[in-house]
């Protein structure tokens, strides 16, 4: 009994020590932090990001159909899960805040001297390093896989999955690129270039190629409302509730009067996509996004000022892209390596019940763990080590991806 008393006694006094530390470190960064940077941002950065990993790994299944693998969705069988889609589409979001931080982050580096050259470069390598190490291991995955004798589908079915980030990072730093040409570009002609485009296809029988003009204009849309953002158009909460007002009625008149897709992300099987590439619903869905965001940031702020939460924000901003990059594989790791323990539900079965879905619940600390993995072995790729004190690299780095300098 004296044995158990002391063990407890021991294990009690760990748990309290590693709470304090994990305290006094959240304290050391929270004071690390310039006091200058709008926690808000990074907090609505975060968010967008974490969005987007838990709706992937929610939606997405690999099923295992004798020597193969192929993708599939809960939301084919189940199309009325798709509120799932409006909770965690959350790419309007980062369009928004990258918006925002580029106008405001290009217009500091010519004040301080910068070319456009120079702070493009450092803007794009910071999406591009860790894209790198993606690509490599993935090239170097697939040519084993196929040289392996693994079937080609299968084989075609993990590099898209893999890869599929790929596409959002083109897209934006695309968009990085043109910041001084759409500074002050109003939302609305972008807007109205994918109005007129899905006018086109859907009411007219265009050509469907058409469509992918609004992979740039679409996404176009949040990120000049960023721009609006820096010059300070958005500050008033007027500005939230029109967005969230107008963005949420226009989404719904769409969904339910012109044929528009309830769900907000892609669905094998169906005929259009409100994603692939972006029709005005998913437009107006994301101005409603933009407008809670908006709304939000008074809150993010107060809530950003305890060291716990900001902590915990400042780690997912500085591993974004990382986190952004590799959380399809965690997935497909997570599904490859359980595979010999047989078809596992929520892992490797078809998602046609709810029962799917609660198994696949339960697998998310596992994907997470997976994720943490890929993220201790390749967030050097983004954040590259420095040989300096830990709190001066911690200031170096939340000031380096500061909007006052990115």
């Amino acid at each position: 009994m004296r044995d158990r008393t002391l063990s407890g006694t021991t294990g009690g006094t760990g748990i309290r020590q590693g709470l304090h530390g994990l305290r006094r470190g959240a304290a050391r960064l929270d004071a690390a932090t310039p006091p200058d940077r709008d926690r808000a941002v990074d907090a609505l950065r975060a968010l967008a990001i974490l969005g987007v990993v838990l709706g992937h790994w929610l939606v997405t299944a690999l099923v295992a159909d004798g020597g193969t693998l192929h993708t599939a969705s809960p939301l084919r069988h189940m199309p009325w899960l798709a509120p799932i889609s409006w909770v965690f589409q959350t790419l309007a979001v980062f369009f928004l805040v990258g918006g925002h931080v580029a106008t405001r982050g290009y217009a500091s580096a010519r004040a301080r001297g910068m070319t456009y050259g120079q702070w493009l470069t450092a803007r794009l390598a910071r999406l591009f390093r860790p894209a790198a190490a993606v690509l490599t291991l993935w090239t170097v995955t697939a040519i084993a896989l196929l040289l392996s004798g693994a079937d080609f589908e299968t084989v075609r079915a993990l590099v898209k999955l893999a890869l599929s980030p790929m596409w959002f990072l083109l897209v934006f730093a695309g968009l990085t690129a043109a910041t001084p040409l759409v500074t002050r570009l109003n939302p609305l002609w972008p807007l109205a270039v994918v109005l007129h485009v899905d006018l086109i296809r859907f009411g007219l029988g265009g050509p469907s190629w058409l469509g992918w003009v609004n992979v740039a204009a679409a996404w176009l849309v949040p990120y000049t409302l960023g721009a609006a953002w820096t010059r300070g158009e958005l500050d008033r909460a007027r500005a939230g509730w029109v967005l969230l007002t107008g963005g949420t009625a226009a989404t719904a008149a769409l969904v339910l009067w012109a044929g528009y897709p309830a769900s907000m992300v892609g669905v094998p099987g169906t005929t259009i996509s409100n994603l692939d590439p972006p029709t005005l619903a998913a437009v107006t869905f994301g101005l409603a996004q933009c407008g809670l965001a908006l709304l939000l940031r008074d809150r993010l702020r107060r809530a950003m000022r305890r060291p716990l939460a900001w902590s915990a924000v400042a780690l997912v901003n500085l591993s974004a892209m990382t986190i952004f990059l590799w959380h399809q594989t965690a997935l497909m790791a997570t599904t490859a390596t359980t595979l010999p323990a047989g078809h596992l539900p929520g892992l490797h079965t078809h998602p046609d019940d709810l029962t799917w879905v609660a198994a696949r619940v339960a697998w998310l600390p596992v994907f997470a763990l997976a994720l943490t993995i890929c993220w201790t072995a390749f967030r050097t790729y983004e954040q590259p080590r420095r040989p300096r004190p830990v709190s001066t690299g911690f200031r170096t780095r939340l000031r380096a991806k500061s909007p006052h300098r990115a």
